[in-house]
């Protein structure tokens, strides 16, 4: 004889389970923008090294006629002596270009503070830097706060002058190894480009990865022969306005392969 239960009627068969809640897929955050501008102070350096920067500033761009304020800044700012060989730090301010290695050289301050002011960007432009080199023209727009893509053709500098300016603490340079005469495409356009090597001719492809009313401040010349540094301002029709200013000597502009 069963035993019966606690009265009512027999249990049935169990009850199926409730379905699991859904799980709420995981939120996707933004990547954050780099910071712009430098994200930390320089190490300390001997005072002579500032009174130095000082009167490169004073000599040789004011003379020129580079009187941005953004750009003399900068300049005053960046420790050039940490973008040249050691065995050259003591020639870090004067009014030469200098071999980095390579063949190739860091530009006298005086074309490096023209060129810069040429380009006319201000804080928060998007920059294309062509011709990395030791990567100090690259830090001088990133110490005025533009976000800056630099391409070098030769990977070792490119690795090199990448690992010098995250350094220092600019967060908005990104270096990369390639062709400079096909630009960075999946980055345009830019509010400005600038190029550190001459090319025989104009790359179209520059030009094309300009916005309306930037600047590509670009040498231009066979070598060996006369260059001329040009300023080609994009229009929005899509022609360029062209104006030749100083005779300039840089290393080629080498294609990739």
């Amino acid at each position: 004889m069963l035993a019966a239960g606690c009265g009512g009627s027999p249990p049935g068969p169990p009850a199926p389970p409730a379905p699991a809640a859904p799980v709420p897929a995981r939120p996707v955050f933004p990547v954050p923008p780099p910071r712009l501008g430098r994200t930390r102070p320089f190490q300390e350096e001997p005072p002579f090294r500032k009174a130095e920067r000082e009167a490169m500033v004073e000599r040789q761009l004011r003379s020129i006629g580079v009187t941005d304020e953004d750009v003399l800044r900068a300049m005053a700012a960046l420790p050039r002596h940490l973008f040249v060989p050691e065995d050259l730090v003591e020639s870090a301010y004067d009014d030469t270009p200098l071999p980095i290695g390579h063949g190739q050289t860091i530009s006298a301050p005086d074309v490096v503070g023209y060129m810069t002011q040429a380009l006319g960007v201000r804080k928060g432009a998007r920059v294309l830097d062509v011709g990395t080199g030791s990567g100090y023209q690259a830090g001088v727009l990133a110490e005025m706060g533009c976000r800056v893509f630099s391409i070098e053709i030769l990977d070792p500098l490119a690795r090199t002058a990448a690992a010098r300016l995250a350094d220092l603490g600019y967060e908005a340079v990104t270096v990369r190894t390639g062709d400079g005469y096909a630009g960075w495409p999946e980055e345009a356009p830019f509010d400005g480009i600038l190029v550190a090597a001459a090319p025989e001719e104009v790359p179209e492809a520059l030009v094309g990865q300009l916005k309306p009313g930037a600047r590509l401040v670009l040498p231009v010349g066979k070598q060996g022969e006369a260059q001329r540094l040009l300023v080609l301002t994009k229009r929005a029709d899509g022609g360029v306005d062209r104006e030749e200013t100083l005779a300039v000597r840089f290393v080629p502009m080498v294609k990739g392969r």
